[in-house]
């Protein structure tokens, strides 16, 4: 597991959050992402994971992957890399709206609405991942000191998997030491369904990492990890997503306003 080696591109901002603009110039509604982390009880976690909500049932639902949280840097085998009972969903909506309906109403929507969640705007992506309808329009913002959500998934190759561990865990360890992120995480869904989560303080430093520019011990990790899926990739198909959050919900491990300058509602 890794964190974020498929992208080295450069995260970049124009205008500000409330007059949004598309590369395109054009002006389209933007759907509304939203990730999810919730502590249940081992006989919940697993009827979720194995209950994967489907769009036609769920008004508004484009598509939502639901996972095992993992910690990042963790050894392989050890207890604390897969936490069953902890249960992360990244999931895209046509609108907020759809959102309240779903953690009011709906029995997996009640659970998720005990925990932590953000909702997303979306600003760049790299690379495709099926189902989720990920804009081609490439958002633009004004003020690079917002904090900035990064989401990255992917469908493994299962003959890759022990060389993606070999370089992806150095990565996690960057990420989750790393001065600039306030919550970094990891989580999977079996066969082969991969993911990283992370909040950072603003974009330079996430950019700066990316690039092995951060002043922290081995700063090159993640860049030496891109090289080498350059030289061979790792899945069948990753994508890389970076968000503007704009609204927190709830408390994750007795931690609420995890992400800077926005208001715990």
């Amino acid at each position: 597991m890794g964190f974020d080696i498929w992208s080295g591109a450069e995260i970049w901002w124009g205008k500000d959050y409330y007059s949004l603009v598309l590369k395109t110039n054009t002006i389209t509604k933007m759907s509304v992402f939203t990730y999810h982390l919730v502590k249940t009880d081992y006989l919940s976690a697993l009827r979720i994971l194995f209950s994967s909500p489907k769009s036609r049932n769920i008004s508004g639902l484009i598509h939502a992957e639901i996972m095992t949280v993992m910690t990042l840097g963790s050894p392989i085998f050890s207890p604390s890399r897969m936490l069953i009972r902890q249960i992360a969903v990244f999931a895209q909506w046509e609108d907020e709206s759809d959102i309240e309906n779903f953690l009011a109403k709906d029995s997996l929507g009640k659970i998720l609405s005990e925990g932590w969640h953000t909702r997303l705007t979306f600003m760049r992506k790299w690379g495709k991942f099926n189902k989720f309808e990920i804009p081609d329009e490439t958002a633009e913002f004004e003020n690079p000191n917002s904090p900035v959500v990064a989401v990255t998934i992917a469908r493994m190759k299962f003959l890759e998997i022990p060389r993606f561990i070999h370089w992806g865990r150095p990565v996690e360890k960057l990420v989750r030491d790393h001065p600039a992120t306030t919550l970094s995480l990891a989580s999977i869904k079996f066969p082969n369904t991969i993911s990283t989560f992370s909040i950072w303080k603003n974009q330079k430093e996430m950019t700066d990492m990316v690039h092995g520019h951060s002043k922290v011990p081995k700063p090159e990790r993640h860049a030496n990890a891109m090289k080498e899926r350059d030289r061979k990739d790792f899945h069948f198909e990753f994508t890389t997503l970076r968000f503007k959050p704009i609204s927190e919900f709830g408390e994750w491990n007795g931690q609420h306003n995890i992400i800077p300058y926005l208001k715990n509602n």
